[in-house]
């Protein structure tokens, strides 16, 4: 069995139509829905993804920065409704796989998520 990708948002409604996609694609998932459940969530599993809300959560470049340092294999997939993010300037150039536009288009995940687990 596949390792699980991680799908972080503090809004509940958001994560589970993430879910709903990616299952009929036969991912499993664990959902979390902070950053700190995020850490704890990484541990003891070989996560190689995880999909951040970034609008739902406090992320920074310091965050991004931190997680991948911990995790250099683990690929993250941003999603947000905003198309700038100042805060996040160095993560999006060096840790941030891809960044989704909400809201999603389900192919579209699909197709950044299986790229992101065939390197």
């Amino acid at each position: 069995m596949q390792d699980p990708i991680l799908v972080v948002s503090a809004n509940e409604q958001h994560c589970l139509e993430l879910c709903a996609a990616l299952e009929e694609e036969d991912y499993p998932i664990r959902l979390l829905d902070s950053l700190e459940h995020l850490a704890g969530g990484i541990k003891g599993c070989d996560c190689r993804l995880a999909i951040l809300d970034l609008d739902s959560l406090p992320i920074d470049n310091k965050v991004i920065r931190k997680l991948k340092r911990k995790n250099p294999s683990l690929r993250i997939i941003g999603l947000s409704s905003r198309s700038f993010h100042p805060e996040l300037q160095e993560a999006m150039s060096s840790h941030i796989y891809a960044c989704l536009g909400k809201p999603v288009d389900e192919e579209e995940l699909v197709f950044w998520v299986k790229s992101s687990l065939e390197v």
